[in-house]
């Protein structure tokens, strides 16, 4: 019998307790209804489970790498109990939808700067997740477009004007 995914997501929420009980943190998981940045019409919804308590700077880590290696943790646990994958998104304390906003304002800012001296911008080297957000915030500009570049933990979003129409 396949689980909807509201059973996915209760399932979900039980494992990131389980683990956090194990670090020795104490915290609720809540299921958030919504998309965090990662939504696209067409694309299957996501799991958004949001962290609170006191404290939770540890899960959140340097740039978000400790948070990012949990999510994906449990994305794993989940795929192989349940043999279905979902997108699972873990936020902490509202971290991420903080982050995703400003990565949108930043994105927007650099195209201006790009508009104005039609010169590309390489932004610092950034996680997947993050390079994702800029992509999608500049997907419909007229005047930028946006590539990856570099390998591993190198690899970061260029901002480039796009070629003018000629005559």
């Amino acid at each position: 019998m396949e689980k909807n995914e509201s059973e996915i997501a209760e399932i979900a929420r039980k494992v990131l307790e389980t683990l956090l009980g194990r670090m020795g943190i104490q915290a609720r998981v809540e299921t958030v209804s919504g998309e965090l940045a990662e939504g696209k019409v067409g694309v299957p919804s996501s799991i958004t489970l949001n962290v609170e308590g006191e404290d939770l700077g540890i899960l959140i880590g340097r740039r978000g790498q400790t948070l990012s290696c949990l999510q994906y943790m449990v994305r794993i646990i989940i795929g192989h109990q349940e043999k279905v994958w979902l997108p699972i998104v873990i936020d902490v304390e509202g971290y991420k939808q903080r982050r995703c906003n400003a990565l949108q304002a930043l994105a927007w800012r650099i195209a201006e700067q790009v508009t104005q001296k039609k010169e590309p911008f390489a932004l610092e080297p950034m996680p997947a997740f993050d390079r994702r957000i800029i992509h999608l915030a500049l997907a419909d500009h007229t005047e930028v477009t946006t590539e990856s570049r570099g390998e591993g933990e190198a690899r970061r979003v260029v901002i480039i004007p796009k070629e003018l129409p000629s005559d």
